[in-house]
């Protein structure tokens, strides 16, 4: 049976027995609106600890656009029910004023890894991110922690965080689910009209083929660029990045000697997708 708490007292208590058993506990840190990506990570933790917390909570502080906030989906029910079917141990779903308590006046930054990409176009947004992991690695206490490669960034400066405040948590990594055509699962996938729908794997199929050209010795700027083209050809409006990056700095970068990563965001139909595929 799956339970479903929302207070730190019932959460800790519960924590408490298992660990009194003797029992490792593994998180997944959601915000909800699931699919198949986040099953996939509450399986990989099932398959490595006793016990899985799955938190949903749509963070407020880590969105730059209030519109972002209000269209983000709530399907809490639905959620509970997927992750039940899978036996997840608990749901964690914090109402706001548990993670954020009045007077509440901290934030975690992280320099360097979160500054380009997502860091330029979203101001404040992993400020946003690592406060709120830090807040749910506290509340949890767990063993290990697991999050999906598709936020590559993200990832990034989770691992940055836990290292640099010596947080004893196993980040682990796991790859990116994509449908048959290519793109990588996301919860906005659902905000796509049917049209946009049928056009959107063209990001990943521009990235793969400037990735195997980088690797293959043509320059990377003239695979950007070809990339670039091919994504507005296909149909979306702007792209925000898509850029050769250091895998572990997000250093930009002009070749594969170094394990390297190719990162995008993009809009189409009003929604912005993002990626990453390895290059090299």
């Amino acid at each position: 049976m799956t339970d479903i708490l929302r207070d730190l007292p019932s959460l800790r208590g519960r924590i408490a027995r298992w660990r009194a058993n003797g029992k490792t506990v593994g998180v997944v840190p959601t915000m909800g609106a699931l699919h198949q990506g986040h099953l996939s990570l509450a399986l990989a933790a099932k398959a490595a600890c006793d016990r899985v917390i799955v938190t949903i909570f749509v963070n407020p502080t880590q969105f730059n656009n209030p519109d972002d906030l209000k269209k983000y989906p709530r399907t809490e029910e639905a959620d509970a029910a997927l992750l039940a079917s899978i036996g997840v141990d608990v749901v964690f779903a914090p109402p706001v004023e548990v993670v954020y308590p009045p007077g509440f006046a901290t934030t975690v930054s992280v320099s360097g890894v979160s500054g380009p990409l997502e860091g330029t176009h979203r101001p404040g947004h992993f400020e946003g991110v690592a406060t709120v992991v830090a807040k749910l690695f506290g509340m949890t206490t767990p063993d290990k922690a697991f999050f999906g490669q598709k936020d590559w960034q993200q990832l990034a400066v989770i691992r940055r965080m836990t290292a640099d405040l010596n947080i004893p948590v196993q980040i682990v990594p796991c790859e990116t689910l994509r449908d048959p055509d290519g793109l990588a699962l996301s919860s906005r996938n659902a905000r796509l009209s049917p049209e946009a729908r049928a056009k959107a794997p063209v990001l990943y199929r521009a990235m793969t083929r400037a990735a195997r050209a980088v690797a293959g010795g043509e320059p990377a700027a003239a695979a950007l660029k070809a990339a670039s083209a091919e994504v507005l050809a296909g149909g979306f409006s702007a792209i925000d990045y898509l850029d050769l990056c250091d895998a572990d700095t997000l250093e930009p970068v002009s070749d594969t000697r170094r394990p390297a990563r190719l990162l995008a965001a993009a809009w189409l139909d009003g929604v912005r997708l993002i990626d990453n595929i390895p290059a090299g």
